[in-house]
């Protein structure tokens, strides 16, 4: 299998290289992190005259018609430059339901300016009681005439605090689960309240309708509270009461969003992933030569064999990491069925060799790894907020397993 790099995927991986290298050094980083709305419109709008908010969009709806690799090159590097940009919540996952299942007129009111830098989305998708179980959803939307009026909660949106328009999953019938236990390692329930099994790969198998809303964030009815995640991002609880949207808002067809849910989160986890790898790459590289440079006893430390010894595992559990997300980039590129199997075992990869490697690059700075200057520790943050977003290593395993069985 050829896994070279065509040349525009070449050039789009080069141009984003030099970008972060030059325009989002870790300072300017630190800069735009203590600001007020934790991110720069300025580099939002440059994102844009850049093309990467169009790359991972049909040239039929204004992008530039990239797929899994493009989207994996861009999230690489935005993981080596913690970049604050919420392109992971507005592109990949608003911007891949309004892809997926926009009507034309849709698409031109929302997804243009989306991908023109023009409009912040994010996609509600967790409730404070669904744990990792995206289809957990206990958010109503009862039909009124022309209109929907939407009840319930959201928890932990990505990007919620400055979004201009949140896309909700909404139960259009039938009844919510029960409160019965959790299962501490699925993330689900057994059953829903009607008694029909819930399926533990993702939802239920009864085929209860789930719909996807466009909700305007200055809704009547809409309530949020932002607030700052401990990698330096934003976020919102948000609350829905009574709030009436057109049916002209409904996202696909009334019913029809359980799959194109669980589509769009499978993209974001592999998004997320190559992020993680950027990270683990930075620190794995950062560490050798911190060992290079730090003296001890006269002698720079990376000559201690012990030392030599975690950072060769550090080196190897990387390329672990590589190795599957690869393969899982190549799947989704193929648009292979196997696609959401790979991404649970990168994903489980991801939290446990990945946390390994990054536990090791703060231990191995020493001291100089919990200080605020050092970019060390911050990196650590934002691996340590991935490795629980769409599931953490024990909800991907236990899904990995029901997926080969299946």
């Amino acid at each position: 299998m050829d896994f070279s790099l065509t040349e525009e995927q070449t050039l789009l991986a080069d141009s984003v290289t030099r970008f972060i290298d030059n325009e989002y050094r870790f300072e300017e980083r630190q800069r735009i992190a203590a600001s007020d709305e934790g991110y720069s419109r300025d580099m939002w709008r440059n994102f844009a005259d850049l093309g990467w908010t169009a790359v991972p969009f049909p040239e039929a709806d204004g992008g530039l018609g990239g797929g899994a690799v493009e989207t994996t090159l861009l999230m690489e590097a935005f993981g080596r430059g913690l970049v604050l940009e919420p392109f992971l919540p507005t592109v990949i996952l608003a911007g891949g339901v309004l892809k997926r299942c926009a009507t034309p007129a849709q698409k031109e009111r929302w997804l243009l300016p989306l991908i023109g830098g023009e409009l912040q989305a994010a996609l509600a998708f967790a409730e404070p009681q669904g744990r990792f179980d995206p289809l957990d959803i206990v958010t109503t939307a009862t039909a009124d005439g022309n209109h929907f009026v939407i009840n319930g909660r959201k928890a932990l949106v990505p990007n919620g605090r400055a979004a201009d328009l949140l896309v909700i999953p909404a139960r259009t019938e039938g009844g919510a689960h029960d409160g019965t236990p959790i299962d501490r390692i699925g993330g689900t329930r057994d059953r829903a309240r009607d008694g029909t099994p819930i399926d533990r790969i993702g939802g239920t198998r009864d085929g209860t309708p789930i719909a996807l809303f466009a909700v305007a964030a200055d809704a009547a009815g809409v309530q949020r509270r932002g607030y700052r995640t401990v990698d330096g991002h934003n976020a919102a609880e948000i609350v829905l009461d009574e709030v009436q949207v057109p049916a002209g808002s409904v996202l696909g067809p009334v019913g029809g969003g359980a799959e194109i849910l669980l589509d769009v989160l499978c993209d974001g986890t592999l998004a997320l992933c190559a992020e993680a790898f950027g990270i683990l790459r930075a620190l794995q590289e950062k560490t050798v030569e911190y060992t290079k440079n730090r003296v001890q006893f006269s002698v720079p430390v990376a000559s201690f064999q012990a030392l030599q010894h975690r950072m060769v595992d550090m080196f190897i559990g990387r390329e672990q990491i590589r190795s599957l997300l690869t393969w899982s980039v190549m799947l989704a590129a193929a648009g292979a069925p196997e696609t959401r199997r790979a991404v649970s075992a990168l994903k489980y990869q991801i939290g446990t060799t990945g946390r390994l490697i990054a536990q090791e690059a703060v231990q191995l700075h020493g001291g100089m790894g919990m200080s605020w200057e050092l970019d060390i520790a911050h990196y650590f943050k934002r691996f340590s907020a991935i490795e629980i977003l769409f599931g953490n290593a024990d909800y991907h395993l236990d899904r990995f397993r029901q997926l080969v069985s299946a």
